[in-house]
């Protein structure tokens, strides 16, 4: 196995989207580092770039600090929720700010907390360990009709009422403690037709518990809407989703800070009138090179938006 087992998605495509100022400091906030991967590569392609590195996962910010260590004081790793970070940032306004929101191959591969459902770990997925609530807390004890509505919702999964009933039956007899058991279980509970499809019918239930014990979506919409106020004119804020109900918060935000319809510009006065641009009419997806050099990339998008100003008289 390799040290660094997450692939940057997009990397060449963020390095082109989020522009740097040449010859002058320049901050940037990298609001999900993992292993630093993208970081690395604005580091490496920017000397005057320094790059504030946040995660909430302490055993991955480990690694980006090995990662990254030759870059000494250019990089600042910070371990903490992105969106506790940027609501409460006082600091220099930053040229850039990037959002990957996806999860690393680090936690799927070395983390041993059960985000993968193929080997038997501890049913844990918490980036943070010192929150209260493991995900086998959530099958084990939520009732009924809230855990199927958590499955539909954050995972878009038709089959979610059968697949809480399920678990409800099979907690009564034995706590439920195990990934790869919850996986044979939900792979029980639907259609046969469902189970062996294109992707293991497990996937959307795990998505979504992962979505609640860690709060992912609540984090998207204050994070994003500070990054909107801090940075600086001139600069840029991309973000990576990687299923659509990221995408779609993503989209509506970005929409409404740019107000980018001649409909919506009627409604705002010249003094009140964001001072923002869309950069990506459409998201940016990966090439089909990318795709087959890296599967996981599959269902990213990136959308990037920019402050209007420049670095001169901003």
């Amino acid at each position: 196995m390799s040290e660094y087992v997450h692939q940057p998605v997009l990397a060449e495509e963020v390095l082109d989207a989020l522009v740097i100022p040449l010859d002058v400091p320049a901050l940037m906030i990298d609001c999900t580092t993992g292993e630093g991967g993208h970081t690395g590569m604005m580091l490496e392609r920017h000397p005057n770039l320094t790059v504030i590195g946040l995660d909430r996962d302490e055993a991955i910010q480990k690694k980006a600090r090995t990662r990254l260590e030759s870059y000494g004081g250019r990089f600042i790793p910070t371990l903490t929720w992105f969106d506790d970070f940027l609501t409460t940032y006082e600091g220099t306004a930053p040229d850039a700010i990037l959002f990957d929101l996806g999860i690393s191959m680090f936690h799927y591969v070395e983390s041993g907390r059960g985000f993968s459902f193929q080997k038997p770990e501890p049913l844990d997925m918490r980036l943070d360990a010192q929150d209260a609530i493991s995900v086998a807390d959530i099958v084990n004890t939520y009732e009924e009709r809230r855990l199927a509505d958590i499955i539909y919702a954050y995972g878009e999964e038709r089959h979610s009422r059968k697949i809480a009933a399920a678990i409800c039956r099979a907690r009564a007899e034995e706590r439920l403690t195990y990934s790869d058991r919850l996986a044979e279980l939900i792979k029980s509970a639907v259609p046969p037709a469902y189970r062996f499809g294109r992707i293991h019918p497990a996937t959307k239930t795990f998505q979504a518990l992962r979505i609640e014990v860690n709060h992912e979506l609540d984090r998207i919409k204050p994070a994003i809407e500070a990054a909107l106020k801090i940075i600086r004119p001139g600069g840029r804020i991309a973000v990576i989703t990687f299923h659509s109900l990221e995408d779609r918060k993503v989209k509506w935000i970005f929409k409404e800070a740019a107000w980018d319809t001649e409909e919506t510009r009627e409604k705002k006065t010249a003094s009140t009138f964001p001072p923002f641009a869309i950069i990506t009419k459409k998201p940016i997806v990966p090439s089909e090179d990318e795709c087959r050099r890296n599967p996981a990339a599959r269902s990213a998008k990136l959308r990037v938006i920019e402050k209007a100003g420049d670095y001169e008289n901003g």
